[in-house]
C-alpha cells in the first residue's frame, strides 16, 4: 500500500476550486499533509470569472463538512443555508476564507504541467506502488519538481471549453475569429454590456449556461432594443435545458427552464435547432455562420458576436504518463459513464460513489469533481464533496468510513432512460421556431 509514501511525502491536490479545497480540508482532518497546487493567483479562479452568475443550489449543497469545521474553528459563520448565492458570493464568503485557512498548504501561481512516477514512465510495473509521484510545476517562469505519496486531480474542466464545431473540432474559421467569440457566460448586465448592447448575438449550446446567457441578453434587449438574439443547438432535444419546472427540487433551476420556455414562444428569440456549425466567415455585414441541418446546408448572416456555451472537456494530457482508466467517449471515470451518459439519461443525479468507483490502475491516483464526469454536464458540487470525503478516508486507512458513501442530490424533475426530443415532441421545437418569426405554430402547448 502507499501509506508509507503518504506519510513521507503527503498528498498533492491539483486545483484550488471548491472540490480541491474540500479535499485538502478532508485530508487535514485525517492528519494527512496536503499540498495544493493552483495555477491562478487566487483560489476559486473559475468562480471569479463567472462571479455574476446565480447558482441553482442553495448554500447547504455548496459547502463541504470538513471545510466548514475548519472555518468555524476560526470564527467563521455559515451563510443562511437556504439562500442562493452567486458565484461571486460563494467565492467571497466561502472559498476565499477557506483558502486563507489552508494558506500553509497552498501554492498559488503554480501550474501543474504533468504528473508521473519518479524515474519511471507508465510502461514500467515493478515497484510502481512503492514509488512516489512526480509533479512537474511551472512557477514564475521556472520549472520545479515535487514528490507526493498520492495525487487528487481536481483541476476541473473550465479551462478547456468545447468548440463551436459540431464534430467536436473547432469550426473552420473559429480560431481566426476568436476575438468575436466568448466561451462561457458573459456578464452582459455588467462589464460585457458594451460588447452586446444593440448587437445581433448568436448563442450556441443546449445547456444551462446557454439558457443563462440567453436570459441575460433578453434582459439587456429590454433596455437596448436593437439587440437581436439567435439560439443555435446541435440537436432538437431541449428537454434537459427546459427542465422539470415545478418538479425540480432546485427551484431556481426549474425557474430557469420556465423563463427560457417563455422566451422561446415570444418573438424576441430565433431558435435554430439541429443547426450543426461547420464554418464561420467574416463578411461586410457581420459574421456568416454555415451549418448542416436535416434540410441541408444553412447559414446565418449578420451576426456581430457569438457566445459559445457548449460545455467543456477535461485536460487529458496532464496525466498521460499515469495508468488512467476513462470511459472511451465521455472521458469520465469509467464506472460513472453508464449513469451520466447524456445519450441515455436526462437525470441530474447519479448514485452515491466514492474511492472505489474513482480508483484507477495507478495506485494512489484519483480524478474528482467535474473532471471525474468528463464531458458530461450534470455535475454538482455536493457530489464532489462526498467523493473527496471517501478518498481521504481511504488514504487514511479508514475503509469503513471510505465505503460508507452517502449522497442525497436534488432531483431535476426530468429523468428518462431514453433520448427525449424537444419539450415532449419535435412539434414543440418547430412550434417555437415558427412563433419566433411571427408565424402560427403547430398547436403544441
Amino acid at each position: 500500500m502507499h501509506s508509507k509514501l503518504i506519510q513521507q511525502y503527503g498528498v498533492a491536490v491539483l486545483g484550488a476550486g471548491p472540490i480541491g479545497l474540500a479535499a485538502a480540508a478532508q485530508l487535514r482532518a485525517r492528519g494527512i499533509r496536503p499540498t495544493i497546487f493552483e495555477a491562478g493567483e487566487t483560489v476559486g479562479q473559475s468562480f471569479r470569472e463567472v462571479a455574476h452568475v446565480q447558482l441553482f443550489s442553495p448554500w447547504r449543497y455548496n459547502m463541504d463538512g470538513s471545510a466548514r469545521a475548519l472555518l468555524e474553528q476560526k470564527g467563521w459563520q455559515a451563510p443562511e443555508l437556504e439562500a442562493l448565492p452567486t458565484a461571486g458570493e460563494l467565492l467571497r464568503d466561502y472559498l476565499s476564507p477557506l483558502g486563507a485557512a489552508l494558506a500553509a498548504d497552498l501554492q498559488l501561481n503554480s501550474r501543474v504541467l504533468a504528473v508521473s512516477r519518479l524515474n519511471m514512465d507508465k510502461i514500467k510495473s515493478g515497484e510502481r506502488e512503492q514509488t512516489p509521484f512526480l509533479i512537474r510545476v511551472q512557477r514564475a517562469g521556472e520549472i520545479k519538481t515535487f514528490l507526493a505519496g498520492a495525487v487528487i486531480d481536481a483541476t476541473g474542466t473550465w479551462a478547456q471549453p468545447n468548440p463551436l464545431g459540431a464534430n467536436g473540432l473547432p469550426a473552420v474559421g473559429e480560431v481566426d475569429l476568436a476575438a468575436r467569440i466568448f466561451y462561457g457566460i458573459p456578464d452582459v448586465a455588467g462589464r460585457h454590456r458594451p460588447r452586446y448592447a444593440g448587437k445581433t448575438v448568436l448563442v450556441v449550446g443546449a445547456g444551462h449556461s446557454a439558457a443563462g446567457a440567453l436570459l441575460g441578453l433578453a434582459d439587456l434587449a429590454a433596455t437596448a432594443p436593437r439587440t437581436q438574439l439567435h439560439w443555435a443547438t446541435r440537436g432538437d432535444n431541449l428537454r434537459r435545458v427546459l427542465g422539470g419546472g415545478d418538479a425540480d427540487q432546485l427551484p431556481a433551476r426549474g425557474a430557469l427552464g420556465q423563463r427560457l420556455q417563455q422566451l422561446m414562444t415570444s418573438q424576441r428569440l430565433r431558435l435554430h435547432s439541429s443547426f450543426r456549425i461547420q464554418s464561420i466567415e467574416a463578411a461586410p455585414d457581420g459574421l456568416r455562420v454555415l451549418a448542416d441541418t436535416p434540410e441541408g446546408a444553412a447559414e446565418l448572416r449578420g451576426i456581430d458576436e457569438i457566445i459559445c456555451a457548449t460545455g467543456s472537456r477535461p485536460d487529458l494530457a496532464l496525466t498521460r504518463e499515469l495508468r488512467v482508466r476513462l470511459d472511451a467517449w465521455l472521458e469520465s471515470a469509467e464506472v460513472l459513464a453508464p449513469l451520466i451518459d447524456p445519450n441515455l439519461h436526462s437525470c441530474g443525479t447519479v448514485r452515491p460513489h466514492g474511492h472505489r468507483e474513482l480508483t484507477h490502475p495507478e495506485p494512489g491516483f484519483y480524478i474528482v469533481g467535474a473532471k471525474s464526469y468528463g464531458r458530461a454536464p450534470n455535475f454538482l458540487m455536493a457530489t464532489g464533496y462526498e467523493q473527496v470525503r471517501s478518498i481521504a478516508a481511504a488514504l487514511a486507512g479508514d475503509m469503513e468510513a471510505a465505503d460508507a458513501v452517502q449522497l442525497v442530490l436534488p432531483e431535476t424533475g426530468v429523468c428518462s432512460a431514453r433520448p427525449v426530443v424537444g419539450t415532449g415532441s419535435a412539434c414543440c421545437v418547430k412550434d417555437a421556431q415558427a412563433r419566433s418569426v411571427g408565424k402560427a405554430g403547430c398547436g403544441c402547448s
